[in-house]
């Protein structure tokens, strides 16, 4: 590599994070659409937890995936919404080396989880439609859990290798990245390291991370499509699809935006920007709103829940 191996990552102290090139007068109202974008991520996933842990209703296993899943979408994009949004306002746009770790770790983390809780929620919905007996014993409490928990770890040993493996490259061509934060495809365009190993290890974890959860999910709606085409009555159809709606709209939108994004050539950064920001931000947005709207248990839910604050404020006026 000559001289451009002699630099080591670790005299690198801050990276730059260019965001998104547009006209410097935009970047009020991309300020102002993060705002929004954060503040509806906040309220409704905070929101759908809460109703999710006061409502004895909801204390089924689906709903406790649910209430994970908010939990997942509000710390995965609390890692990326505030950051971004001061660099709006910042002439440096500059993040600590530090920081940029622990931002790809932490996202890394969630996301991957977020992978295998989809998949979890696809073998859910397959048990309670194919074996609605047998569901209230398969689907225990204990393997809920160990279910949530082994999500969580698989995330945690994805996200240890992928950010030793991405921060242990040199970075001695640029600081800058080319992205609104640290992600690995706009750091290994800045690395001067040897990127062959890197990239097939990628291709790897891709592969035994994605694949799997795919094959779950596909597997299960089979299977799911399968028993509910066999359901002689339309209400009964109706009401077994409608189960799985919400969670079928929530596995397209995110994973049509990652693979949007990784089919993306790098000749167009900015298209691969628009496609993280899908998965960021408007994914952990619109899953309560999804969740929500087509979820007859949750409406009911977040009514009675808004009509005893109503009543409780007007008799504290009174």
């Amino acid at each position: 590599m000559g001289e451009r191996g002699t630099s080591n990552y670790s005299e690198v102290t801050d990276f730059f994070l260019v965001g998104f090139r547009v006209r410097p007068e935009l970047h009020i109202l991309l300020f102002l659409l993060f705002l929004l974008i954060y503040t509806m991520i906040l309220l409704g996933n905070i929101g759908m937890m809460v109703i999710i842990m006061t409502d004895p209703r909801l204390n089924t296993p689906m709903y406790f995936f649910l209430g994970n899943l908010s939990f997942i979408d509000l710390f995965y994009s609390s890692v990326i919404a505030p950051k971004a949004m001061i660099n709006f306002w910042s002439e440096s746009k500059s993040i600590s080396f530090a920081g940029c770790i622990s931002q790809f770790f932490l996202f890394a983390l969630f996301i991957v989880t977020e992978g295998f809780l989809l998949a979890v929620m696809a073998y859910d919905r397959f048990i309670a439609i194919c074996n609605p007996l047998l569901y209230s014993v398969q689907m225990s409490t204990h393997l809920c859990v160990q279910l949530v928990a082994g999500s969580y770890f698989f995330g945690c040993i994805s996200s240890v290798l992928q950010t030793s493996m991405t921060f242990t490259l040199s970075f001695c061509a640029s600081r800058t990245i080319d992205h609104f934060y640290c992600d690995d495809r706009p750091l290994q365009k800045i690395s001067c390291s040897d990127l062959y190993i890197h990239k097939l290890v990628s291709f790897f974890l891709c592969s035994i991370i994605i694949l799997p959860t795919i094959i779950v999910i596909i597997v299960s709606y089979i299977y799911i499509v399968s028993t509910v085409l066999k359901i002689h009555s339309t209400e009964g159809r109706k009401k077994a699809f409608s189960t799985c709606s919400s969670h079928l709209g929530v596995v397209s939108v995110l994973y049509g935006a990652v693979f949007f994004m990784y089919l993306t050539p790098d000749t167009f950064p900015e298209l691969s920007k628009v496609a993280s920001l899908c998965y960021t931000l408007v994914t952990p947005m619109l899953n309560p709103l999804i969740y929500s709207l087509r979820n007859k248990d949750v409406k009911e839910a977040l009514r009675k829940s808004l009509e005893k604050r109503y009543f409780n404020s007007v008799f504290t006026v009174m």
